[in-house]
């Protein structure tokens, strides 16, 4: 690490990434999603810098290796060198979105270093954005949620997620987000199952097909809201996997594309549900076959990543 990295931080936060188990694509618009915080997430650190007059930023993997590297003048923050100019240009958008609501934020001389950590790996989908705009709009102490929509747009359900104790209901009524806390541990929990495919997903790609397949259908987004609340208080396996069964139906009609049991999963003991963008990242997969056999499974599938429960949810 370098020796900038060594000097005692200003601020220091960890945000969690997140898995939305309902709701996916609807929650646009103003169906009640059930979303969760995961024990993964994305660390930042701000120390004093030691070159006056700038902001210098690094990114690590989970591994400690370095993926990306920027530094930024100040107070305009206008990018003086980095190692992907694309990646450059959103971070510099979104510090400017917090500035914008906090005209005093990262405008100092005296220089400012940034170091962010991801504990997960990127591809994994469980919100290395989402985790950066959440610990900065903490860090600037401005609106996570207006920092999320001027710049990289979404539902916030993962905004929400960053700092929540547990699992959440999220929708968004007439564009302002609606949080309720939730409790979700039902006697069931040792038969859940995360399991990365492994084909990492661009979200926007899912909601323009989703919006281009659904549009806004308000009926759709009313069923879903009911069953967000049915898989909530599912009280036993069997009656989940109805309401898994359910979810998958409608969502597979509202984009054209097959459930991903149809697709990869077809002779699996249990069910299997999209997680956000559908196709790819994590799926929660239900089964009463016990762990060993659930993993002896999607091992054979090439599917090496697999958690329980408790291995993924944060609290």
């Amino acid at each position: 690490m370098s020796p900038e990295h060594t000097q005692n931080p200003v601020f220091e936060t960890i945000a969690r990434g997140k898995l939305l188990l309902t709701g996916e694509y609807f929650v646009l618009d103003g169906a009640q999603a059930l979303a969760m915080p995961v024990r993964f997430g994305q660390s930042l650190r701000v120390a004093p810098g030691e070159e006056s007059g700038s902001l210098s930023w690094t990114s690590l993997n989970d591994d400690g290796s370095n993926w990306f590297q920027a530094r930024f003048e100040l107070p305009g923050l206008e990018v003086h060198k980095c190692s992907d100019a694309k990646t450059a240009e959103t971070l510099r958008a979104i510090l400017l979105a917090c500035r914008r609501q906090n005209p005093n934020f990262s405008g100092k001389q005296q220089g400012l270093d940034i170091l962010t950590r991801n504990d997960f790996p990127r591809e994994w989908g469980l919100g290395t954005s989402s985790t950066l705009i959440a610990a900065l709009a903490k860090w600037a102490n401005v609106d996570p949620y207006r920092v999320l929509f001027d710049t990289m747009g979404g539902s916030g359900y993962d905004i929400a997620c960053a700092y929540a104790k547990g699992p959440l209901l999220y929708r968004l009524r007439n564009q302002v987000p609606e949080v309720q806390d939730v409790s979700f541990r039902p006697p069931f929990l040792d038969s859940l199952y995360f399991v990365y495919l492994g084909k990492k997903q661009d979200s926007r790609e899912g909601i323009r097909r989703y919006r281009e397949q659904a549009g806004s259908d308000k009926g759709m987004s009313k069923r879903i809201t009911e069953l967000s609340t049915r898989f909530l208080g599912s009280a036993t396996l069997p009656e989940l996997e109805a309401v898994i069964r359910e979810h998958e139906e409608i969502v597979s009609d509202a984009l054209g594309l097959p459930r991903a049991k149809e697709l990869y999963f077809s002779d699996f003991q249990g069910e299997i549900k999209s997680l956000g963008a559908w196709g790819g990242d994590f799926v929660l997969a239900t089964s009463a076959a016990g762990e060993a056999a659930v993993k002896a499974y999607f091992s054979k599938k090439g599917m090496a990543v697999v958690f329980n429960w408790s291995q993924m949810v944060s609290a």
